[in-house]
């Protein structure tokens, strides 16, 4: 994994923790505000947006929204003078509104998310009583890159499933006759004629197909093909696609249209394979780390012998559950510091050095971010494992979410 690749999976852990956060605040009424704004919109059209927008909530009537709905818009003007002309790459995501703190009270909140994983592709302007974070979550989801191909003997489409974006293309029309009728020519010749001229559409699908995904062929997932029997069979079986490309089909699905809707059919009814396919990366981590944990001995798990091995230097891999909620706690234990890994809901545990001396807190830290960090200074690989399969959920119950694969035996 490339230093750009690392950078970008501990970006879209913080930002699923931002979003986790913006999800639990409510406000009393419609007054939290979620702006989204794409890079190509300039900042000057978005402050006189806001503007706007402040003026216009001198309508609402309950005095408390109106308020607090212009106390957000406020904010987001300040937040927005540290722009210049346009926002930075991939645009900004602004969220500003009073939430319930509890006991009547409330709290004023506003957080700026700039550069998200994927670019915003519209301005996006709403107000409600919940901040609206499901356009960062669909970004989140990162299902990766698959190529997509559907097909019968009339017309084809190709195009990509990027995340949860589906993109048509190119597609095809076929000249391929339909059945023979009386009176043309001899049954025979005729269907000669048909089964050249669909081998010739075959082979400029498989063109089409080729010029699109071959280019990518590291970065694909997977290729999935629809269409009626016996047409996707036939193109299959063929061999008509490069064979890298070939290799990387996960299968075969029935699709009742070939036209870019079909492109959408195809990736509904792969719905499976596509969540097999997600995984297939983390079961692989896992399988080797079992196998190391049963018949070798560069595994390590848990909290504190993977932390050891971490400042050692020896962790190749280190393996996190992204379902890991926890925080490390540190302690100044005389000349030396301990650690507690506790639940990130619990209050931070009184705790006695092993020399039987109180211990004075130094921090509190998300154990994720704590972990991360070491690695990154160590040259370590950090890997984050779904809990969508029975070795991924493991790590989680069983192994206290953390592990990582050694670069050699420590015996810790």
């Amino acid at each position: 994994m490339s230093d750009d690749d690392g950078q970008s999976d501990r970006k879209k852990y913080e930002f699923r923790k931002v979003i986790e956060d913006l999800k639990e605040f409510e406000g009393s009424g419609t007054q939290l505000v979620t702006i989204y704004i794409p890079e190509d919109k300039q900042i000057s059209d978005v402050v006189a947006h806001v503007t706007q927008e402040h003026s216009e909530a001198s309508n609402i009537k309950s005095k408390q929204t109106r308020t607090n709905v212009q106390d957000a818009l406020t904010s987001i003007k300040d937040r927005l003078r540290y722009y210049d002309v346009y926002p930075p790459e991939n645009g900004i995501v602004i969220f500003s509104g009073a939430i319930d703190s509890g006991g009547g009270q409330t709290e004023m909140v506003t957080k700026v998310l700039d550069s998200p994983p994927e670019p915003i592709q519209s301005f996006r302007y709403h107000c409600d009583s919940n901040f609206l974070t499901g356009p960062l979550e669909d970004m989140m989801a990162d299902k990766g890159l698959y190529g997509l191909i559907v097909l019968d003997r009339r017309e084809a489409n190709v195009g990509w499933l990027k995340g949860k974006r589906i993109e048509p293309v190119k597609s095809a029309s076929s000249l391929v006759p339909g059945k023979q009728r009386k009176g043309g020519q001899s049954a025979q010749r005729f269907a000669r004629l048909r089964l050249e001229a669909i081998d010739n559409f075959y082979q400029e699908v498989a063109e089409m197909a080729n010029d699109l995904f071959v280019a990518e062929r590291e970065n694909i997932d997977g290729v999935l093909v629809g269409g009626p029997s016996p047409t996707k069979d036939e193109f299959l079986d063929g061999d008509y696609l490069h064979h890298e490309i070939q290799q990387k089909v996960l299968g075969k699905f029935d699709v009742g249209y070939t036209d870019e809707s079909g492109l959408y059919d195809l990736v509904d009814n792969a719905e499976e394979a596509l969540a097999d396919a997600e995984v297939m990366k983390d079961k692989k981590q896992m399988e080797e780390f079992f196998k190391q944990l049963h018949e070798g001995d560069k595994a390590t798990y848990g909290f504190e012998p993977t932390r050891r091995n971490l400042v050692m230097g020896s962790v190749d891999r280190l393996l996190i559950s992204e379902d890991l909620r926890k925080d490390v706690v540190v302690y100044e234990c005389g000349d030396k510091e301990e650690h507690e890994f506790i639940d990130q809901r619990k209050n931070t545990p009184e705790h006695t050095c092993e020399n039987g001396a109180d211990a004075e807190v130094l921090e509190r830290e998300d154990a994720i971010e704590f972990l991360i960090n070491i690695a990154e200074q160590r040259g370590t690989e950090t890997k984050f494992i779904s809990t969508d399969f029975e070795k991924g959920e493991q790590l989680l119950s069983a192994f206290g979410g953390v592990a990582g694969l050694l670069r050699y035996s420590t015996g810790i």
